[in-house]
């Protein structure tokens, strides 16, 4: 097999960025979801925005230039919001803020909490006259966000070598300690989401209208693949015989499959159904009886490339070195309150 797609979202929930190569990090591709979107309440309190619930995400373009992320508002033929001088403005975020100049805030993102940084008025004003609510852009900056159920390789049932790779990496190249758990940034439940082409093409031939286009998925890294859904049961890929990533659990999908990027809505039309397809015969998962399957959350394990060559590119080979005999049961505790809590360090 081999890598097709690469893909990176360096602010959470919008339009991703397609890439010919990518490095590759414990946290995930370089610069991935280390911003996040989040609707201010009228508390005060932050929420966070993602495209199920607002479908108005689609219209947000970005892209990296230089050490700048430049972010653009593609007002669709019929207006969502009441037009503003904003939204012909490009609006530049830089990759790497200064943390001193920002304020602490806390975010909750599927009860893994994380003290974040609020990016300031700038940022704010503008994603606020595009989205017509009180919205502030975050930056996880230092933060950590814990993993929750078992996601986590060492979670898993076969986890010693997975372990043994893990500690080896972010015992050298990252300078954690091996006591430490792993974390994330504002990527869900995992850094990395893998699919591939050959799943893809089952859900296309499913809507007679045409085909379904891959970046609705949202996913980090694609590969052909060899036969359609049989990524439900790898729990292992090599990438060039060198980078290792463990796959842990499925993606349960929601209705950000429907949305309509040049709207910014629900679309209309058999392309609005692709979720409920998939529901026919793709609840799949054991932990999330009401969601169908499409791909697999991924951990990179083991140090990458051993010699400091961390980046893949399209075209590259990849192999599958480890299977399960049955598909992975979801267990991250998204709606219980009770489970939510801040990473807790060594």
């Amino acid at each position: 097999m081999r890598i097709t797609e690469l893909w990176v979202y360096p602010i959470k929930a919008i339009r991703g960025i397609q890439l010919d190569s990518a490095k590759l990090g414990p946290r995930g591709i370089q610069h991935d979801r280390r911003f996040m979107l989040c609707k201010v309440e009228e508390s005060g309190e932050l929420t966070k925005i993602q495209m199920s619930k607002y479908p108005q995400c689609a219209l947000f373009a970005q892209e990296i230039v230089g050490d700048s992320i430049h972010v653009r508002y593609l007002t669709p033929q019929e207006p969502l919001v009441p037009p503003r001088p904003e939204h012909g403005v490009v609006l530049e975020v830089p990759l790497g803020p200064n943390l001193e100049d920002l304020e602490r805030v806390h975010v909750n993102l599927h009860q893994s909490l994380v003290i974040a940084y609020c990016m300031g008025p700038k940022c704010d004003a503008w994603f606020t006259a595009c989205f017509g609510f009180d919205t502030a852009l975050v930056f996880i900056g230092d933060g950590r966000r814990p993993i929750l159920g078992t996601f986590a390789p060492e979670s898993q049932p076969a986890s010693k070598s997975w372990l043994s790779s893990l500690t080896s990496y972010v015992g050298g190249a990252s300078g954690i300690s091996a006591e430490e758990e792993d974390w994330l940034t504002f990527t869900d439940c995992a850094p990395y989401l893998v699919t591939t082409e050959q799943s893809l093409k089952n859900v296309s031939a499913r809507l007679a209208s045409g085909e379904v286009e891959m970046g609705a998925f949202r996913p980090n890294v694609v590969v052909d693949g060899e036969a359609e859904w049989d990524e439900d049961f790898w729990a292992e890929l090599r990438i060039n015989e060198t980078h290792k990533l463990a796959l842990t659990k499925n993606c349960n999908r929601c209705t950000s499959l429907n949305i309509d990027y040049d709207t910014g809505r629900p679309a209309e039309g058999e392309r609005g159904t692709v979720l409920k397809k998939l529901m026919l015969d793709r609840r799949v998962d054991n932990g999330a009886p009401y969601s169908p399957v499409f791909g697999r959350y991924a951990f990179l394990i083991g140090s990458p490339g051993g010699n400091g060559n961390d980046e893949v590119s399209v075209g590259d080979g990849v192999d599958v070195t480890a299977r399960m005999a049955q598909r992975a049961v979801w267990d991250w505790p998204l709606k219980d309150p009770a489970a939510a809590r801040y990473y807790r360090r060594a």
